[in-house]
């Protein structure tokens, strides 16, 4: 017996870097496999590269594509979002939602059961991407979202967890699921693989995420400051991407010197970024399962990463060669 097609509609605040990729390659496949799919996200999140990926992917998608003003913390105009968004997905009428990142899976969830009352009754399925599962749960900011995640739990009908560290990340913070749960690990296309060079004139490093601490591009400013004390020169780097500490970044190079020796060119494809420099730096604090990481061992560049989160997961047996 076939299955039906299903009426998707994802949900994410943030459509740039990884969960982006993931929600992307997702929805394309499931389109591919004959579904109705849809996406909605967040109308001030990214610049000119992201909304170029953003109308890349709309023609694609049968249920179309919408966005929506979403703040990423938690704030009074939550309730006139998830007020629009419900209108909106409500005329879809979906049988599947799926919200991805804390925000996305709270929209998803909660706007699924309402709609479970009125009668349409969609699967509400949660991917987490890190997300509130970063926060440390001894923090008022930790207690109160991992609450949050509890409760919304009880109306979750399942959960997609992108790596083996994710999985025991959400027993431990907020406990046991109720819902089906499955280990879905990030994947690649054919194309990811094929190896890229470095250009002649290369960089030293390359930094490359979304610029937060989070994703330690301080920690990547630091390391080249310690080197220029020790060698006596600051090996040559870029920084790609963009974000919300950005301002902070470019003060804290000035302030140590670095100016000369640090580059900051904004968001671009990985595999462009990756001919800009002889290393790539991911000095990330947490991780679920990046995209990033993925994508340069794929290329067969040479990279220097954190042992954080899901990233040990990549390497295997070669894991203790993280830093």
């Amino acid at each position: 017996m076939t299955t039906p097609p299903m009426r998707i509609v994802h949900c994410v605040r943030a459509p740039v870097g990884g969960i982006f990729r993931h929600v992307r390659d997702l929805a394309r496949c499931q389109e591919a496999l004959g579904h109705k799919v849809g996406l909605i996200c967040d109308s001030t999140t990214g610049g000119a590269f992201e909304d170029a990926q953003i109308e890349e992917l709309r023609s694609t998608l049968s249920l179309g594509l919408a966005r929506f003003p979403m703040r990423r913390q938690l704030t009074v105009q939550d309730f006139s979002a998830t007020l629009a968004l419900y209108r909106h997905i409500r005329d879809l009428k979906p049988t599947v939602l799926h919200g991805h990142g804390a925000k996305g899976g709270a929209y998803a969830r909660l706007i699924g059961t309402y709609l479970g009352l009125r009668g349409q009754k969609p699967a509400r399925i949660y991917s987490p991407h890190g997300g509130s599962l970063h926060y440390h749960p001894h923090r008022l900011e930790g207690r109160v979202y991992h609450t949050l995640e509890r409760l919304l739990g009880r109306i979750t009908d399942g959960l997609i967890f992108v790596s083996d560290y994710e999985s025991a990340a959400y027993e431990t913070k907020i406990g046991s699921a109720s819902a089906t749960n499955r280990i879905v690990y990030n994947g690649l296309s054919k194309q990811d693989f094929e190896p890229v060079s470095a250009n002649e004139d290369a960089a030293d490093f390359v930094f490359i995420g979304m610029l937060r601490d989070l994703k330690g591009p301080d920690l990547f400013i630091e390391a080249l400051y310690n080197l220029r004390l020790k060698l006596g020169r600051a090996p040559s780097a870029i920084l790609v991407g963009d974000g919300p500490d950005e301002a902070r970044y470019r003060e804290m190079v000035e302030k140590l010197g670095l100016t000369g020796a640090v580059t900051f060119t904004g968001p671009m494809k990985a595999r462009e970024a990756f001919k800009l420099a002889k290393t790539v730096v991911i000095p990330s604090r947490a991780e679920a399962m990046p995209y990033i990481i993925l994508e340069t061992v794929a290329a067969q560049s040479p990279l220097i990463a954190t042992r954080a989160g899901g990233i040990p997961e990549i390497f295997g047996k070669f894991a203790n060669r993280l830093i």
